[in-house]
């Protein structure tokens, strides 16, 4: 895991880890804005394989809304739209909106994400000039808990700087949340700053920046997690005896013992990921085989 800088895109990030890895096979599980720093889980080699399990797992977020000014981007990249004195936005206005934006909500992602619109990625699209109108999708948002709130001036206007934990599903535009809180309060708003602090399993405390990385020694691999350990921060895990993981490690099924519906992660007694399994019938299948017999 990297704690991405800000002003590094996240493309730059692997790019870098490539070198610094010697090796070209390496991913990434979910695109962090330049701006945003924090949490961006990388595989490398094998661990590429894995990286489909991690982009869908729930995420936490520290951010700062300015209300008071909107932006073309939803965040401080973009140009201002609007700017509309907030100075008068009480707390209890302030708390309904953000409960209103918590739970499950419908939520328009920001035009210059990177979903992609017949084939071509949203934000390619408006900068190219076009008008890209997207449809609202359902996202989760376990948590969005008011930390502080800072009254501040922006070119001679009122505005407020409210910092913000945010708890949700993948998919979530936090950019989203901070124009929707903004329309909403009819001040405007956009994302001034943002840290991913948690992906699944994985926090900040396991992450490593850059120049960490970049300070292994020549004669010494980047450190990595093992893959055993990186499965169980993100799947719920199925504990295989011996014979279990031989028969898995030559692609038959093994008996299913109760385990939920969806992939899960085998693990042999030598603390060996073995395979992500998925239930097939009475049995679990592997999915992906990262332990194959030799």
């Amino acid at each position: 895991m990297v704690d991405k800088p800000a002003g590094w895109t996240s493309h730059d990030v692997v790019a870098r880890v490539r070198r610094l890895a010697s090796t070209r096979k390496v991913g990434h599980a979910g695109t962090l804005d330049p701006m945003a720093t924090g949490v961006l889980v990388i595989g490398v080699g094998r661990a590429t394989r894995l990286l489909t399990y991690v982009t869908g797992v729930d995420k936490d977020y520290r951010a700062t809304v300015r209300l008071g000014v909107a932006t073309t981007t939803d965040d401080a990249e973009g140009e201002v739209l609007a700017r509309v004195d907030a100075s008068h936005v009480g707390r209890g206005d302030l708390d309904t909106h953000v409960a209103a934006l918590s739970g499950d909500i419908l939520q328009v992602p920001s035009a210059v994400s990177a979903i992609k619109v017949d084939g071509q990625r949203a934000y390619a699209r408006v900068r190219a000039g076009e008008e890209v109108a997207l449809a609202a999708r359902p996202v989760h948002v376990a948590r969005f808990e008011v930390l502080d709130v800072r009254p501040a001036q922006a070119e001679g206007v009122g505005v407020l700087d409210v910092d913000v934990d945010v708890t949700c599903s993948s998919g979530t535009y936090i950019r989203a949340l901070a124009r929707d809180l903004g329309a909403a309060l009819g001040v405007g708003g956009h994302l001034t700053a943002l840290r991913r602090t948690r992906v699944g399993g994985f926090s900040l405390a396991q992450a490593q920046t850059l120049d960490e990385l970049a300070a292994t020694p020549q004669d010494e691999a980047v450190p990595v997690l093992p893959l055993a350990a990186a499965a169980r921060a993100v799947l719920p895990v199925r504990e295989l005896t011996e014979p279990e993981a031989r028969a898995l490690s030559y692609g038959q099924g093994v008996d299913d013992g109760g385990e939920q519906d969806g992939p899960v992660a085998a693990i042999g007694p030598d603390e060996v990921l073995v395979a992500v399994v998925e239930r097939r019938g009475p049995r679990l299948r592997p999915a992906v085989v990262f332990a194959p017999a030799s």
